[in-house]
């Protein structure tokens, strides 16, 4: 199977986008772009300390400013931001150039994996259910508007994952 265009994963923080485009592109051989990695390394500061000097308006603007770049080169698997759809603009982007796919979990999965985690600063108090079930409530529509697809990713492997992405992709493009 070649790919001529961008895979991207969407979804909740939490939700495993960083680990699957991993897994996807063992098995594609296509180069991942992680986002927020890449944002934190261009500003030279974490993700939180972006937001507290800059805001979430220029994080958002850098956000939207990686993703038009990005979509301009080579097919890639692209691990987005959880906020990324909360842009009509950048979701005009991604459907223009590639599949967008909807990583979709639980709040009790996603409070597993961030429990502990201070590095998401929409999260910081909040690391329970209730308050994460909100945000994700709040945030679907967004990921189902932009989504072309959808994957459920509670108790599968990050293998297991991949590979239903790619036998959805396979047939999509039959």
């Amino acid at each position: 199977m070649t790919f001529e265009k961008h895979i991207y994963l969407i979804g909740f923080m939490g939700a495993g986008k960083s680990t699957v485009a991993k897994a996807l592109s063992k098995r594609t051989g296509l180069p991942v772009v992680e986002m927020d990695e890449e944002l934190v390394r261009r500003a030279g500061m974490s993700i939180n300390e972006i937001f507290a000097a800059k805001g979430e308006g220029t994080f958002r603007q850098m956000e939207s400013a990686l993703l038009s770049e990005t979509a301009a080169g080579g097919p890639a698997i692209v691990s987005c931001g959880g906020g990324l759809v909360k842009d009509e603009n950048n979701v005009k982007t991604m459907r223009q150039s590639g599949t967008v796919i909807f990583l979709t979990a639980t709040p009790e999965t996603i409070l597993s994996r961030v429990l502990g985690d201070h590095s998401r600063p929409l999260l910081e108090g909040k690391h329970d259910i209730a308050s994460i079930a909100e945000m994700i409530a709040e945030r679907a529509p967004l990921y189902e508007r932009a989504a072309d697809q959808k994957t459920p990713v509670d108790g599968k492997t990050p293998d297991a994952i991949a590979d239903e992405i790619l036998v959805d992709l396979k047939e999509e493009n039959c």
